[in-house]
């Protein structure tokens, strides 16, 4: 296990309920990982295995139009989390996340958060209601974006 000092965090949606030693807890579980502007951290439909937290740098998230034509969604900065639902279902990635600039994040595997949960229910609990707020939040943010991403996939179609 690890553990990861993640004052610098503390106002991350992630942490909303959370008590100082349930996030030091937390900090046990989190795997730090680096990676260079450019890299791609996974692909739409890739089998999703973590949930990432960003400490430093930028990530960009987007969904494919078409052959070879991408969408961006968001672009999320430090206390920004995604691939939340890796940890919840395991199912797809419903988007693509690339690095945009050097970025630092923390991943949390479906295995720890569930380990994590069996350990300590609340903060499980907790955890779970934070990704599905900041989750549902960015969803509906996107919503129009979503909207237009639609309209010119269409309107490429018709060309």
């Amino acid at each position: 296990m690890n553990n990861v000092n993640l004052s610098a965090l503390k106002e991350s949606p992630l942490f909303i309920g959370l008590a100082g030693k349930e996030i030091e807890f937390l900090g046990t579980f989190l795997v730090p990982h680096q990676m260079s502007a450019g890299k791609t951290i996974y692909i739409e439909n890739m089998a999703g295995e973590c949930l990432y937290l960003i400490f430093k740098g930028s990530v960009r998230i987007s969904q494919m139009l078409a052959e070879g034509e991408e969408q961006t969604l968001v672009v999320l900065g430090p206390g920004d989390t995604f691939g939340e639902l890796a940890v919840i279902d395991g199912g797809p990635r419903a988007a693509t996340a690339r690095v945009v600039e050097d970025v630092t994040m923390l991943a949390l595997s479906r295995k720890d958060f569930n380990q994590l949960a069996s350990n300590n229910p609340r903060l499980g609990m907790q955890l779970t209601l934070n990704i599905f707020r900041s989750f549902s939040e960015r969803l509906r943010r996107s919503k129009q974006d979503y909207r237009n991403m639609l309209i010119a996939s269409i309107n490429r179609k018709k060309r």
